[in-house]
């Protein structure tokens, strides 16, 4: 595998940030979730619904060549809308992600953060060191939001 690189999201990746998070979604998501619970998350991450995100929180995108792979956002102290493609799971790259948005959050003065898992990325988070501080259930939408000190 190629070594991805990580940079700041731009406008014009909107589209593709969007069809990775649906695709992501419909494919790796469905084992935990119910169809309907998949259409209305996906719903949000339409390229109209990325756009705002890409100026309200810091949005990174990992890049093999020119392809978006994957995708992480830092807001304050919150990692959020992680995510990569199926095909490139397994490989790295979330890791990669998650490495550079922890480094961005500690040159901030970040202490600790936070991140709402899905259910499917539980493991990846526990993986990292992250631990479940609490349940959040919407309807019949169930995430874990867990959280991990920063090493200063």
């Amino acid at each position: 595998m190629a070594e991805v690189q990580i940079r700041r999201a731009l406008g014009s990746d909107a589209e593709a940030i969007s069809r990775l998070i649906v695709q992501t979604l419909r494919l790796s998501n469905a084992q935990d979730y119910s169809p309907e619970v998949i259409e209305r998350v996906a719903a949000n991450f339409d390229a109209a619904g990325v756009r705002p995100l890409l100026a309200s929180r810091q949005v990174f995108v990992a890049l093999d060549e020119e392809c978006v792979v994957g995708t992480a956002s830092l807001a304050g102290d919150v990692v959020r809308s992680v995510f990569v493609l199926p095909e490139r799971q397994g490989h790295g790259v979330g890791k990669a992600l998650m490495r550079h948005v922890e480094g961005v959050a500690r040159a901030a003065g970040v202490g600790q953060l936070r991140v709402p898992a899905s259910l499917t990325a539980v493991p990846f988070y526990t993986a990292l060191g992250y631990a479940v501080i609490r349940e959040v259930v919407e309807g019949d939408e169930r995430t874990l939001v867990m959280a991990r000190q920063l090493d200063r």
